[in-house]
């Protein structure tokens, strides 16, 4: 048994080694393509080379996804993850010809700051994932919130091909949902497991189609109301690089003269109900429910009191509450970073403002299933 031991911590500390020398040089470049290609090559290949030289033992040859560490299993959803995303990123580029340099900027204006942030916000993304105990589906949902409003920016309104934004989307998707897939089973929810709670809403066709039907409605009012009424300005003194704001002077209610923006908003409709509506309605009660339900005012002390105010809910509402604030960071967010760091010539006023549209479009989509899903 010595032996596993000393092979495991010579794969450690090899793909350590490897992974704290191309990051450097990564940074340096300022290029978040390569940092993330630099870190993930680098650590597969020392931990291959580790592994030819000194053999895989018998008994880590057996070992299951579920006995790994589970700092040991993220680290590979992490690698995975920078690695996926490289090579879709590379292939889109090759295969559409550089279709989005059009509008981008230039790699080489990308500071070193901007590049360590954007690595460093795509590694929280999941780690948040991870600890949280999401899933692959989960992720997957996440990507669509979170990129998707990026993908309707360029193809409405910088002349960029559908099909183009569409491959940068599911790349976003494929790079988070895989790894998840390989190394953390579904969840109950997902999975629609005998025995969760509320398990006949899960796997009901007719709720599914409704629940996706009632957060695409939700997107698609709030993307016209922001359309019909402070978009277009916004657009013109602070989105340099813009090709037209037409789309946006001419939005129809439910964008029936929009059929991209149509799937898009259903897309979006699909991944919140995934995210949020889902995990919800199968959510378990603890026994904190009782607790909250028990609670006495005359009896409680202030903490008890400021306590109950401000986070006593049951379970599946603080399950609602949580993805729903999750939902709305990681829109917010990445949509900011993505307009500021990719597109050229958008001001960070203008892209604060883009990324609150998609922010309240979470918040009002995290209430309504929350409505939903209590009734």
């Amino acid at each position: 048994m010595a032996r596993p031991k000393a092979t495991a911590k010579k794969v450690m500390d090899t793909v350590a080694a490897a992974v704290e020398d191309a990051a450097g040089d990564a940074v340096k470049a300022a290029d978040p393509v390569a940092l993330a290609t630099s870190i993930a090559v680098p650590a597969v290949e020392a931990a291959v080379e580790v592994a030819q030289t000194h053999g895989v033992p018998e008994p880590l040859k057996r070992v299951k996804r579920a006995q790994l560490p589970s700092a040991v299993r993220f680290a590979l959803v992490a690698v995975l993850s920078f690695y996926l995303e490289s090579l879709g990123r590379s292939l889109v580029v090759e295969y559409t010809h550089g279709e989005l340099a059009k509008v981008a900027r230039p790699a080489s204006s990308l500071t070193q700051t901007e590049a360590l942030v954007l690595a460093g916000w795509k590694l929280f993304g999941l780690a948040l994932g991870w600890y949280g105990n999401y899933d692959g589906f989960d992720l997957a949902a996440l990507a669509v919130l979170s990129h998707g409003p990026m993908a309707y920016l360029i193809s409405t309104y910088y002349g960029i091909r559908a099909s183009t934004a569409g491959a940068y989307l599911a790349v976003e998707v494929v790079s988070t949902f895989f790894p998840f897939l390989l190394l953390r089973k579904l969840s109950g929810a997902h999975a629609a497991a005998p025995g969760i709670p509320n398990r006949d809403i899960v796997v009901d066709r007719q709720i599914q189609v409704l629940t996706s039907m009632l957060s695409a409605l939700v997107y698609s009012v709030t993307l016209f109301l922001a359309c019909r009424t402070f978009l277009p300005t916004k657009f013109v003194l602070y989105f340099e690089g813009i090709r037209t704001i037409e789309p946006a002077q001419d939005a129809q209610l439910f964008s029936f003269n929009r059929p991209l923006t149509q799937i898009l908003c259903l897309l979006f409709g699909v991944a919140a109900r995934t995210l949020i509506f889902t995990p919800f309605v199968t959510a378990s009660p603890t026994v904190k429910d009782q607790e909250v339900a028990e609670f006495d005012p005359a009896t409680a002390t202030l903490g008890q009191t400021i306590y109950w105010n401000l986070w006593g809910y049951t379970t599946p509402t603080k399950v609602s509450v949580k993805r729903t604030a999750v939902a709305m960071l990681f829109a917010g967010v990445d949509t900011y970073l993505q307009a500021t760091t990719v597109l050229s010539g958008v001001d960070s006023y203008g892209a604060a403002v883009y990324a609150s549209v998609w922010t309240l479009a979470a918040m009002i989509t995290g209430l309504a299933l929350r409505y939903v899903g209590s009734v």
